[in-house]
């Protein structure tokens, strides 16, 4: 519809049966088309480095303040931990973690007991794990890498544009149907004003 009016102004503008609001209507669809080329790219774009940028320095804090930590298994727990539904290896690695009750040290030294969730098939008490911890050696999960911060930012700025593009129909739409109700309007005064007078002689009709 929006590409069919703009197509459309050149044909009327030197279209004397046109209306105005015919017109009116092909440019605004026009300049809709160019922000949804145009703008809509841009704002996604934008959105996508912004995005980036916040989660890079996600990425770096997070490395910075999360660390491998050996831990080592005292016995298997039923169940799943918290820790159990790492975002990046849930989908692919779901079926073949294990539940685990291990120990570990934290920085201060003291012995920290919880239960984990490990993709190592060896799980036999006494077996060695990785686990990631915070700088009080409590569990956290796995950082985020840069690979994956990068495909979150290139979602972010698709679905700015997808946003800014389907709110820019929208406003259009809305545009158009105000029009067209000012112009039923105008044809309801105008029949208000020529109706009682039809047909009858004298009047012109």
């Amino acid at each position: 519809m929006t590409v069919r009016a703009v197509l459309g102004i050149r044909r009327w503008r030197r279209n004397p049966v046109c209306r105005a609001t015919d017109r009116h209507e092909a440019w605004v669809a026009l300049a809709a088309l160019l922000l949804m080329l145009l703008a809509a790219p841009v704002l996604g774009w934008k959105a996508g480095s912004l995005t980036d940028d916040a989660l890079r320095q996600a990425v770096r804090t997070q490395h910075e303040q999360r660390h491998l930590t050996t831990a080592v298994v005292v016995r298997a727990a039923p169940g799943t931990s918290r820790f159990a539904r790492d975002p990046e290896a849930a989908v692919a690695e779901d079926s073949t973690r294990r539940s685990v009750v291990a120990d570990w040290l934290a920085p201060d030294g003291t012995t920290r007991t919880d239960t984990v969730s490990t993709a190592s098939t060896e799980t036999a008490p006494g077996t060695p794990i990785e686990v990631w911890t915070d700088d009080q050696g409590n569990l956290v999960m796995r950082p985020m890498d840069l690979s994956s911060a990068h495909t979150h930012a290139v979602l972010a700025g698709i679905g700015a544009a997808l946003l800014a593009g389907g709110l820019t129909e929208s406003v259009r739409r809305l545009v158009v149907w105000r029009m067209m109700q000012r112009r039923y309007a105008r044809l309801d005064r105008a029949w208000a004003e020529v109706g009682p007078d039809w047909g009858r002689t004298g009047t012109g009709s």
